[in-house]
């Protein structure tokens, strides 16, 4: 499928090389004030040829709103946007055109399709991952305006290099002022380093991305199917590349004691946040916090052992533009599919429970919201 969300529908279209991505946003609220403008900052964040770490692939990335807008606001009706490929470079692709790339989906998509477009991995290629950051401009500001929710991320470990606080503390600031979107600005030079002799070696590297969302309320989220962690770990995981997610702690809950895993109420607020706001599947006021693991990328001109459409054995080599670590512009696509989420589930509370009205008692989020996760 190429949709996802209940109220809140989105489907996307469009290869790598082909005319033209764009996405079909079904369900949004009538009244929003949105132009093509305002898609610009976060299509920018996302897109390659920032620094030198990316693909060199430079797109424009113009959208264009086809419908659902009126005078600068939506109608209610579908929201199409269409962003057109300008810079596809699909004769870097001729020579595994026929081949299957290891580690990558070239093999699946043969398997289940019988058919496939080789250019840029098609629909299988990070470029799809545009048209998501573009809806969620609509959704991020939805939410900022009906409930004051931001959802901002950050890159929390690239390849085994960790954030280090000795050298300075967790800034915000910093993370958007260096492409790789790093909280601590005194590692940017060493990351710098480290990806420059990756890329000179010709390999790749994994990398882990951290999104919160502050000023969600209690309350979003379904207690069986559609829990809110249900639907972020899906849509976390319909990211190209992506292999693992966590909600606050993750896996280190194996390790931890209930003791010591349970965030202890006071009526000043939670003293803990290790259930990443969530609790039983539905929000509960608290930051809502969740990591995303990328795997290393599997385009790589170092020569693998591969098979081609004949069932011979070949030996691959990726020629072209590609990411040593796609983990490193991941981050604003992570904030657009929590904020689609976030925003489905909010329209989906009201229309159940919007009678329900203020229940107490209200328990205030976090006294020690520690984004470092």
């Amino acid at each position: 499928m190429n949709s996802f969300g209940h109220l809140l529908r989105v489907t996307t279209f469009g290869e790598s090389h082909g005319p033209a991505i764009g996405c079909v946003i079904d369900g949004c609220p009538p009244g929003l004030a949105i132009s093509e403008d305002e898609f610009a900052q976060d299509l920018q964040r996302r897109a390659t040829g920032r620094s030198r770490h990316t693909s060199q692939r430079h797109e424009t990335d113009a959208v264009e709103i086809l419908s659902g807008v009126y005078e600068g606001r939506t109608t209610g009706t579908p929201i199409a946007l269409l962003v057109r490929n300008t810079d596809a470079r699909s004769k870097d692709y001729g020579n595994i055109a026929a081949q299957f790339r290891p580690a990558h989906a070239d093999y699946t998509y043969w398997q289940k399709y019988g058919h496939r477009d080789p250019r840029g991995g098609g629909r299988s290629s990070a470029r799809e991952t545009t048209m998501r950051v573009a809806a969620a401009v609509i959704a991020k500001k939805w939410l900022a305006e009906r409930y004051g929710v931001t959802v901002r991320g950050h890159l929390s470990q690239l390849g085994e290099v960790l954030p280090d606080h000795a050298l300075g503390a967790f800034d915000w600031n910093a993370v958007e002022d260096n492409p790789f979107f790093w909280p601590v600005a005194a590692q940017v030079p060493a990351l710098e380093s480290y990806m420059d002799a990756l890329r000179k070696s010709g390999d790749s590297v994994g990398a882990r991305v951290t999104v919160v969302a502050d000023g969600v309320p209690a309350g979003w989220g379904e207690p069986v199917y559609g829990k809110l962690d249900g639907d972020l770990a899906a849509a976390m995981m319909s990211i190209n590349a992506v292999k693992g997610v966590e909600i606050g702690d993750g896996f280190a809950a194996v390790a931890q004691k209930g003791s010591f895993h349970r965030d202890e109420m006071t009526r000043e607020g939670f003293l803990s946040n290790h259930a990443g706001g969530i609790l039983g599947g539905i929000s509960s006021g608290q930051q809502v916090v969740c990591s995303v693991a990328f795997k290393p990328t599997s385009s790589l001109r170092l020569p693998g052992r591969g098979m081609n459409v004949l069932g011979e054995e070949v030996e691959v080599v990726t020629i072209g533009r590609h990411d040593p670590c796609v983990g490193i512009r991941a981050t604003p696509i992570c904030e657009a599919m929590m904020a689609l989420v976030l925003m489905d589930q909010a329209l989906r509370h009201r229309a159940q429970c919007g009678d329900v009205g203020e229940i107490s008692p209200r328990i205030p989020g976090a006294i020690d919201t520690d984004p470092k996760r």
